[in-house]
């Protein structure tokens, strides 16, 4: 979904993002505004996020003699994992036309906030460069050859060697990637074996890739094709591995980071606002928007500032909770970004 807003004058267009999608998991929050369908819970503060979109639509459209061009609301579906942003960047939206007097207006930033329980209520957090990681999927399937458990040497068992890779793969990550610019690869899965005395055939290794740049990400893919494919070999068995592409790696550009931090001293306060000292591993639909356009992502707090942000439920955590008076800052960093980049020629 997405709508537009035009000023009072001509002028360029900037998006601004508020995702709205939920998890598939249970919510134990016991909060009076609980997740009323079983199995699915805003536990990454995307409802936040359209609340506070919405929010900044109507102080803008109350101040639209306050700001030139137009503003895209882009509120998109599919943020976890199913690539929402692309489809709504495949589907035009950045195609908006000419403003309503025949002048244009492109669009030509992109500014999103992502609440997180890492930091206090109403806190801002972001840096320049990479801001949060790649997330790609691996699927590697062992074969070897089914057996009796009693004979192993007469069969081929795909169960160690699986075992084996696993622990390969994390002495290839310690081994070949660069620390400064990191990668981290998770088996999330192993499955193989039907009972408790038959050697399998084949075994199942499931996990997930991230990466902060394109050099380590194609790197890291190769390097794990390598590793399962010859440490299989090593065994005599055969080692297939398909890496399912997932979101790049989201990039702010490096002065509007620089304007998004000095807008939230001005908005939350100077003691309230974090440089992010390196990216978060996590991933982001919105690093599709950001290669098609410069702009930045930035964190806002959400964990209540009696609450120790160390021990207190992390986001996609059943228990997490997030502080509505922080929507007060988002509402008006949504809002004052816009005013601020959108300003009148004088």
């Amino acid at each position: 979904m997405a709508a537009t807003l035009e000023g009072s004058s001509p002028g360029p267009t900037m998006l601004l993002r508020g995702d709205m999608d939920a998890l598939e998991m249970p919510e134990n929050t016991g909060l009076d505004f609980a997740s009323r369908i079983d199995g699915a819970m805003h536990a990454c503060g995307h409802d936040t996020h359209t609340a506070m979109l919405v929010g900044a639509a109507k102080l803008l459209s109350d101040r639209r003699n306050q700001f030139a061009g137009r503003v895209l609301f882009m509120f998109p579906p599919g943020k976890e994992g199913h690539h929402g942003a692309q489809f709504m960047l495949d589907e035009g939206l950045l195609e908006v036309g000419a403003l309503s007097d025949g002048s244009a207006s492109a669009v030509e930033s992109a500014f999103a906030l992502h609440m997180s329980a890492a930091l206090p209520s109403g806190w801002v957090s972001t840096r320049g460069g990479p801001v949060m990681a790649s997330a790609d999927t691996m699927q590697i399937i062992i074969t070897g050859k089914r057996g009796h458990a009693s004979e192993p040497y007469r069969a081929v068992d795909p169960i160690p060697v699986a075992c084996e890779i696993v622990t390969a793969l994390q002495t290839m990550i310690t081994r070949s990637v660069n620390v400064f610019d990191p990668s981290v690869v998770t088996v999330g899965r192993i499955t193989a074996g039907t009972t408790n005395n038959v050697i399998p055939e084949t075994a199942h290794i499931e996990g997930t890739i991230r990466a902060v740049s394109e050099r380590t990400r194609a790197l890291v893919h190769d390097g794990i094709k390598r590793v399962a494919e010859n440490v299989a070999a090593a065994h005599g068995c055969d080692g297939n591995v398909e890496i399912i592409y997932g979101y790049p790696v989201t990039t702010n550009d490096d002065k509007f980071a620089e304007f998004t931090l000095d807008l939230a001293r001005e908005v939350a306060g100077p003691k309230s606002v974090v440089r992010l000292p390196n990216p978060v591993m996590g991933a982001e639909d919105f690093s599709y928007v950001f290669n098609e356009l410069p702009g930045a992502m930035a964190f806002l707090g959400g964990t209540p500032h009696d609450k120790n942000v160390a021990t207190a439920a992390p986001n996609h955590s059943n228990r997490v909770y997030f502080e509505e008076s922080a929507m007060h800052t988002g509402i008006s960093m949504y809002t004052a970004a816009a005013l601020r980049k959108l300003a009148p020629a004088l």
